[in-house]
């Protein structure tokens, strides 16, 4: 024992003050890249990897899995079902108001020298594309078959040339009564092509000739089999398409009596096809004209448990409310008085807008700086409240009183749902998921709004401490070798006394023969 206790002493008093420079300054710089590495993947993913290791791997091995079968299958069963939730939760959606590539996101582009869309949003917009403007009889008909090719083409140049190509194909051919001008063509060159909104109503003009004639043609012979069934689909998708994009043109351009109404005939039209929004079309365009009461008569049909709702339908229900008492809206006086029933109706429309997408009211106030909206959104999600702040923002500001109210208010939803991710209040828990979603519909230029804000996990903190403990350790033993010499021997010392005494108090208690055997062994 008192061998062991001379060898560790002898060797505390070899080690010279170089090492514990190197020892200090090589801790320093591994717990610094610890740090880095955790920080990037803590922004990327949201979550700390040394945490995620340690739920995924070693808590089976230290048995947080219960072994039985029964509990198995029933875990098993619950995660199936939440990750059936999470995917619900975060599907996409296709922008309702989104706008045109070549008049405006190109436009951004050129001014800017910034992409304001993402990869992953322009590919979801392909494959929109593909969905609404192409069947399996494509191949038929040598100008769709070309345009089927240029949707899912990933240059925009390759793209515009090939509905040049398929409009050229068409006047080539001199049977008019078997063929027929391109729309899907005329629709992708007013996306991508036109730089003003002018040239892009213009061009979907001519679409619309085209597709309506397409769409007298195919209702006749829908009947005669799938075929023709799956063709008169797609050119319905068409001609709703673009007689939704012409009356977004004459929004654009102005003519905002003129777009209600060729949304509301779109609409009476078409009553079934919903996946277009329409209604969320109108309702900004009755806003800008201030019909506010045919917008409370849009909202009562479309604000219904039955359907599902968007930031805006929530955030127009509050701005609606809100516009009864926001004039004379003091918080002070309501402080005194009390809120009255107005006022609270008021604030409770505010509170549940701000519970199904709680990044809204930054936009709104001006709080965070607003982006281009990309094509599509995440409902509930940062992208969501971009498309909905970018076209009704205008429309909070036009009703005094309005962006004071919610000023004053709507913090106050978070006091009411302290849990959002386990329990919501008049929605379902927020999702988890807005965030990464978010991180691939918005550009890297734009800092995603997250909720409920994250902390930083533990181990960041952990590694952020230790590094800042090793860096000074390092510093100051090479700045004071001597004195920090002593203090490391001093400090082993004091680590191992505790072992020392538990050891004398063993040899004191034992005989020696028997401790002479055990040292042998």
């Amino acid at each position: 024992m008192f061998g062991t206790e001379s060898s560790l002493s002898m060797f505390l008093n070899t080690l010279t003050p170089k090492f514990y420079v190197a020892l200090t300054g090589t801790s320093s710089l591994i717990s610094g890249l610890i740090l880095i590495f955790e920080w990037w993947y803590f922004r990327k993913y949201g979550t700390s990897f040394i945490e995620q290791v340690s739920v995924s791997h070693l808590r089976p091995l230290l048995g947080g899995v219960d072994s039985s079968s029964p509990s198995n299958s029933n875990t098993s069963n619950g995660e199936a079902d939440s990750n059936r939730q999470s995917v619900s939760e975060c599907k996409v959606w296709r922008n309702p108001l989104n706008l045109f590539r070549g008049a405006e996101y190109n436009r951004y582009t050129w001014v800017t020298g910034r992409e304001p869309l993402t990869y992953y949003d322009m590919n979801l917009s392909a494959q929109d594309h593909q969905t609404f403007f192409t069947c399996d009889s494509d191949h038929l008909r040598p100008a769709d078959a070309i345009m089927q090719k240029a949707w899912r083409e990933r240059n925009p140049q390759a793209r515009i040339s090939a509905a040049h190509e398929a409009l050229e194909l068409e006047e080539c051919i001199v049977s008019s009564e078997r063929w027929h001008d391109c729309a899907t063509a005329y629709i992708l060159l007013a996306e991508e092509e036109a730089t003003t909104i002018m040239e892009a109503e213009r061009l979907f003009k001519q679409a619309l000739k085209a597709g309506e004639s397409c769409y007298r043609r195919s209702q006749q012979l829908q009947h005669h089999g799938t075929q023709y069934e799956a063709q008169h689909r797609r050119d319905t998708n068409v001609l709703v398409y673009i007689k939704r994009r012409l009356a977004m043109c004459s929004r654009k351009l102005g003519r905002t009596r003129e777009a209600v109404k060729m949304m509301r005939d779109l609409m009476k039209e078409f009553p079934l096809l919903s996946m277009f929004n329409i209604h969320e079309n109108l309702l900004e365009s009755l806003l800008e004209l201030q019909n506010y009461a045919d917008v409370q008569a849009v909202l009562a049909k479309y604000d219904d448990i039955s359907l599902p709702k968007s930031a805006t339908i929530c955030y127009t229900a509050a701005l609606l409310k809100a516009r009864a008492v926001s004039d004379k809206f003091s918080p002070e006086a309501a402080s005194r008085r009390g809120l009255s029933t107005a006022e609270m109706n008021a604030v409770e429309a505010i509170h549940r807008a701000v519970e199904f997408n709680p990044h809204v009211p930054k936009y709104l106030l001006e709080m965070k700086s607003l982006i281009l909206p990309p094509e599509h959104i995440l409902k509930r999600g940062d992208s969501e409240a971009i498309a909905y702040a970018f076209f009704h923002l205008q429309h909070w500001k036009r009703v005094e009183g309005a962006l004071n109210l919610l000023h004053c208010t709507w913090e106050g939803t978070f006091r009411m749902i302290p849990y959002p991710l386990e329990k919501g209040h008049l929605f379902y828990p927020y999702p988890i998921c807005t965030e990464t979603a978010d991180r691939e519909l918005l550009p890297m230029f734009h800092e995603v709004s997250v909720y409920p804000k994250k902390e930083l996990p533990f181990f960041i903190l952990f590694t952020a401490g230790l590094c800042s403990f090793t860096a000074m350790l390092a510093l100051l033993t090479h700045q004071f070798p001597e004195l920090m010499g002593v203090f490391a021997k001093a400090f082993l010392s004091t680590l191992f006394a505790p072992l020392n005494f538990i050891m004398e108090k063993v040899e004191s208690i034992l005989p020696s023969s028997l401790w002479h055997q055990l040292t042998r062994i």
